[in-house]
């Protein structure tokens, strides 16, 4: 049985037809990647599917029951809630008792608190609770919040970026849904997180609609593709690769039809000007054909042009860029930069890649001499012309029109030796001539994304500091900017969490290596990602005979080194630990295995219900045994 049809939806936005009679379904296990344009209506028909958002016509069934998780692109919290309050706000009626609950526990640890009065208060929360069945919820919400790293009494005002991002998919697990809906998940979350997320969802047997720019994350999660395409749905079943094969022959396919259509259209025009004054009766049949052709071909929507991009070097910098000696930066009693050394070339194109908090901004402005080392030498470049690019979009006033932010105080731009009226280059970022004078105010957040990249490029730079600039994009643009900085002679410095990118565009990588040390590596992401793999491996213990201790024999071996002070019976039990988990965890992974075939919910769905509750109960089993191994190891100490 479906989870989800939307059956002849249709929704404008002013005159333009977002959807256009479309028609999806989704089935249980399915995991559909949205794609499309910027501004094509994703995120409204994404919101539309999870009940947020209306149509103008046409109908979303959900079926009855169903527990749903959505995420939206920038969701919206109260600032004053804790962490905890704030996930358990998604569980409808028992989000209050819950939070209640979690508030009262949390103050009965104070000092000077009124005990009595706080102990009588949460046995009437208790029983309350245990009249709803509700404990399996709150402990839900606490696994989501500890998996995300999330502090359960922090206000949600005091959170980061990424740490919303967090809670928002904390909010969504916390109901443990059987259909998520995510926009833009991989916004503001760094690579370590990705990937975790990445993992949770190939493994789960839950049924995913989600929108993504990030290339990497659609390949390895997606089972479908659906492209949202001028207000038409197009599905293409299996990964990316598949997609944009079958895309290319389509659109082949669509210009030789509309380029036949046209001809036999021009050939009808032809025939009703000049024709009928040879003749003396007129072939009605045809006149009324003709006008169904000149309706057709006034409705028929043209694919949006490419965004042509530009971008100039300027006056070549010398060839010494930058150069760091033993640099070092704290702020307070952290260490973000330690003993950090590098030579920045001209031309040199260099990913900047670590979690969120490693200090990435910081290191930059040491290289590029705006922040002064706490120790160290930094050396700067000659004729040195830096643009930059801020994933917060601070540079652009909301209250200005497109054509002041591209060219305050001038009608025209100039890129390399070519002047252009700047209408004319905000036609080349798919900004229409009547925008021109719209506030900034009024775009999208991908609409941002394009205005600050064409200000970036409509000045010549020699050094580009692009913080983020994938945020929002769709792909095809970020395909389009990426031939660009392959091709552009200055020098580069790029922090990003979409790895594809990175591994597309830079030559050499500077890593967070932990506690304020950062190390230059040769390639992109993936390089890095090779080395650490193989660093780890090389970590491994060895026998005598030279082979490798598997990870759980080694775990083994460190359980017995504390059983010394157990009971025998704990110490055997600590013994035995690494293999259950082992175990559990390889079951695990077959079960996410097969929960990832969509044929097994077509033809078995009987033994799909069964090793969903399985996987589930794995989960618990696992977190119960890590538990235990935490404890007996804090005794055995």
């Amino acid at each position: 049985m479906p989870y989800l049809i939307l059956s002849d939806a249709s929704l404008a936005f002013g005159h333009v037809p977002l959807l256009d009679q479309a028609d999806f379904q989704l089935d249980p296990g399915e995991r559909v990647a949205l794609i499309g344009r910027n501004g094509t209506g994703k995120s409204s028909l994404l919101s539309a599917l999870a009940g947020h958002g209306g149509l103008d016509d046409g109908k979303v069934w959900r079926q009855p029951g169903l527990r749903v998780g959505y995420v939206s692109q920038e969701p919206p919290f109260d600032p004053d809630l804790t962490v905890f309050a704030a996930v358990v706000a998604g569980m409808g009626e028992l989000s209050t008792l819950l939070a209640e609950y979690h508030a009262v526990s949390h103050a009965l640890g104070e000092t000077g608190a009124d005990h009595e009065r706080l102990l009588e208060r949460m046995q009437a929360l208790q029983g309350e609770l245990e009249a709803r069945h509700a404990w399996s919820f709150e402990a839900q919400a606490e696994r989501v919040i500890q998996r995300f790293s999330l502090d359960a009494d922090a206000l949600v005002g005091t959170l980061s970026g990424g740490q919303k991002k967090r809670l928002a998919l904390a909010q969504a697990l916390a109901v443990s849904p059987e259909l998520l809906l995510l926009d833009e998940p991989t916004n503001h979350l760094d690579i370590a997180a990705i990937e975790w997320l990445e993992e949770m969802l190939v493994s789960s047997s839950v049924a995913l609609v989600f929108i993504t720019h990030d290339r990497r994350f659609l390949e390895r999660v997606a089972t479908r593709i659906v492209e949202l395409d001028r207000g038409s749905l197009m599905s293409c079943p299996g990964n990316f690769k598949d997609y944009q094969s079958r895309k290319e022959a389509m659109l082949h396919d669509e210009a030789q039809n509309n380029a036949k259509f046209d001809k036999f259209l021009a050939q009808e025009e032809v025939w009703i000007r000049q024709g009928i004054k040879a003749r003396r009766t007129r072939n009605e049949g045809r006149v009324l054909r003709l006008e169904q052709l000149r309706r057709e071909r006034a409705a028929r929507r043209e694919r949006q042009g490419k965004v042509e991009m530009a971008l100039d070097a300027g006056v070549r910098s010398g060839k010494l860029v930058a150069a760091l000696e033993n640099v070092g930066k704290s702020f307070g009693d952290k260490r973000v930069v330690r003993d950090f050394s590098c030579r920045v070339q001209r031309g040199d194109k260099i990913g900047i890649i670590g979690p969120n908090g490693a200090g990435k901004t910081t290191l930059l402005r040491l290289i590029l001499g705006e922040l002064l080392p706490d120790g160290g030498k930094v050396h700067l470049g000659t004729k040195v012309e830096v643009a930059y690019f801020d994933q917060f979009r601070s540079a652009l006033d909301d209250n200005a029109t497109l054509i002041d932010v591209i060219s305050p105080g001038s009608d025209f731009v100039e890129i390399g030796n070519q002047r252009k009226h700047a209408i004319s280059y905000l036609g080349d970022f798919l900004f229409a001539p009547q925008r021109a004078r719209s506030l900034v105010s009024s775009l999208s957040g991908g609409e941002r994304n394009r205005l600050l990249l064409a200000r970036l490029f409509a000045r010549p730079a020699n050094v580009l500091v692009l913080d983020e600039p994938t945020n929002d994009l769709d792909i095809e643009t970020l395909e389009l900017l990426e031939e660009l900085l392959q091709d552009y002679r200055g020098t580069l410095f790029l922090v990003s969490h979409d790895r594809a990118f990175i591994d597309n565009v830079v030559t050499q990588t500077i890593a967070a290596e932990g506690d304020g040390r950062w190390r230059e590596y040769a390639g992109g992401y993936q390089d890095w990602a090779d080395y650490q793999a193989a660093r780890r491996k090389d970590d491994l213990p060895a026998t005598s005979a030279g082979k490798r201790v598997p990870r759980a024999a080694e775990a083994t071996r460190g359980a017995k080194s504390t059983a010394g002070k157990l009971s025998w019976k704990e110490a055997r039990e600590l013994e035995e630990l690494p293999q259950r988990i082992a175990a559990l965890e390889d079951e695990q992974k077959i079960l996410g295995e097969r929960l990832a075939d969509p044929t097994l919910y077509q033809t078995q769905p009987q033994d799909a219900q069964r090793l969903s509750t399985r996987l589930s109960a794995i989960d618990d089993e696992l977190l119960l045994l890590l538990e235990r191994w935490e404890t007996l190891e804090e005794l055995g100490a």
